[in-house]
């Protein structure tokens, strides 16, 4: 049984997501101890059993200690089989961290399968589902031979609500993800959103005329679409990505940035906190963005040869580098802003 520390580093529930996701894929049995130890509240949060279960169904998996609030964890998975699977969080727990545990297996399985997931699909320290439709996404089509993904309903805090549907067909390959030439910038595109109750203020509309101004400096187009909805609770925020293209003309790189609105922040903040984000990334010659880069971890353990160029290495990308070692041994080498995933399978 492979033994986990909980609080390692950053100390999140990212090391469960990651845990046992490698777990399921690989039939491999952890003990979890100390989850979110260093947290105000630790252990196990509504997100973190949703998606243990979720799992659980998938592999046939026998676990212990999943409780609210738990910071020991056993789990013990059989094998990988696919189904639909409905999950409501039942809060505002973020579809997009949940989807950290559940993404990576399905594309181990042997057929299809469809995810209904309730939750929040804009909610703080998670990327939206804008961003992960956009730009995570990217990076594993060329694993599947279908991947949509819908989103029916946004789903703000404190409230929910939001609503998403995947489907999935995997076609695994071990084809490396090389990212390390950023290419040339032509395109910047988001979308700025917000609860129909704020459209009377604009307020979508003045986070992406924000964004614009500071963007208009790279000189190439910019398109953000205004989108409002109703939701349970009020709320804001914009995502923004930015196209880079080879000599070839075919899409080389794609960076990404989020904000989300808050009671009494004014919109040209949202607008500007996501825009400054992406400038940094772009200008410090990331090829891939400070959040895309610690979910790819997981992913780039199985694809032996891949390397990644940051701006900067982030402690939830350390830790899930930790993690995953756990389970494949010394695989990763950090330098110069470089990940390479050894040629070793």
């Amino acid at each position: 049984m492979i033994k986990i520390e909980g609080s390692y580093l950053e100390g999140g529930g990212q090391i469960v997501r990651t845990a046992v996701a490698l777990s399921s894929i690989m039939s491999k049995s952890i003990e979890i101890i100390n989850i979110r130890k260093g947290r105000t509240k630790p252990g196990l949060k509504n997100q973190h059993i949703h998606a243990i279960k979720a799992l659980q169904k998938l592999c046939g998996a026998k676990v212990e200690g999943l409780v609210l609030g738990g910071e020991h964890l056993i789990f013990q998975p059989k094998k990988l089989k696919s189904k639909t699977l409905n999950i409501d969080i039942k809060t505002a727990g973020s579809i997009t961290l949940l989807l950290q545990s559940l993404l990576i297996p399905c594309l181990f399985l042997d057929k299809k399968i469809t995810l209904r997931i309730k939750g929040g699909t804009c909610t703080n320290w998670s990327m939206p589902v804008e961003f992960l439709e956009n730009v995570l996404l990217q990076y594993f089509e060329p694993y599947c031979d279908k991947l949509k993904l819908k989103q029916e309903k946004r789903g703000y805090y404190p409230k929910g609500g939001g609503k998403i549907e995947i489907k999935l067909k995997p076609k695994f390959n071990e084809h490396p993800i090389e990212k390390i030439n950023q290419g040339k910038l032509v395109l910047i595109k988001g979308i700025s959103h917000a609860s129909k109750s704020l459209e009377n203020a604009k307020v979508a509309e003045r986070q992406a005329k924000k964004a614009k101004e500071l963007l208009k400096k790279y000189e190439v187009p910019i398109k953000i679409t205004v989108e409002y909805s109703d939701t349970l609770s009020i709320g804001s925020g914009i995502t923004l990505w930015a196209i880079f293209e080879n000599e070839q003309g075919d899409k080389e790189v794609i960076l990404g940035s989020d904000s989300l609105g808050a009671r009494g922040k004014k919109s040209e903040i949202v607008g500007k906190e996501a825009a400054e984000k992406l400038i940094k990334e772009i200008d410090n010659g990331a090829c891939v963005d400070l959040h895309s880069a610690d979910n790819l971890i997981p992913l780039m353990a199985f694809l032996p040869g891949s390397k990644i160029k940051v701006g900067e290495i982030s402690k939830h990308t350390l830790t899930n580098i930790y993690t995953v070692e756990k389970f494949f041994g010394k695989i990763f080498e950090v330098k110069n802003n470089i990940i390479t995933r050894s040629q070793q399978v």
